[in-house]
């Protein structure tokens, strides 16, 4: 392995370790001594990717935006059903949590705040412009997103989907 693929391999890792963190511990739990150990790496090498815990969450903030974009690209949403249910799928799980952990810590930290912004925007973005490829509108799309948040945080507190399933089918009806 040449030394170029063995940074990748580190980098990754460390934002994969801060992912999991993200999740298991939340925003204020998670440290640097936390995502080292997790990355199974050494001091040296965390700081050498990342000065600082604020580069990280950086960084995280931009693979959570880039991971989450390739889902809804993998799903191929030619229709507006299939882009909705790759944006739903999208908007789960670790990836979700995570980001829902660096938002929630970004309304208290302002320097969070600017740096998730721009991925944050980017991601909105490629989003608005696959779904109004649709022929939706954006009072449409923002509708989506807002049920969708929705749906993702109650669903840390419910198991069953029924509710959630039958919300966003009423969704498709009101917008025809």
């Amino acid at each position: 392995m040449t030394r170029s693929e063995q940074r990748a391999r580190t980098h990754q890792t460390l934002l994969d370790a801060t992912v999991a963190c993200l999740v298991k511990f939340g925003y204020a739990g998670t440290t640097t001594q936390r995502v080292q150990e997790r990355a199974g790496v050494s001091r040296g090498a965390l700081l050498h990717h990342f000065g600082s815990k604020a580069d990280l969450f950086v960084a995280a903030i931009h693979y959570i935006a880039e991971q989450q974009l390739a889902q809804v690209r993998l799903a191929g949403a030619d229709s507006r059903r299939q882009l909705v249910t790759a944006l739903r799928e999208a908007m789960s799980g670790p990836l979700f949590l995570a980001g829902l952990e660096l938002w929630l810590g970004a309304r208290t930290d302002l320097a969070l705040r600017a740096a998730l912004l721009p991925a944050e925007r980017e991601l909105g973005r490629e989003l608005r412009t696959a779904f109004e490829s649709t022929g939706d509108d954006r009072v449409g799309y923002e509708s989506l997103l807002m049920l969708l948040r929705g749906l993702a945080l109650t669903s840390i507190l419910r198991d069953d989907t029924t509710v959630a399933d039958a919300v966003v089918d009423r969704w498709f009806d009101r917008l025809g």
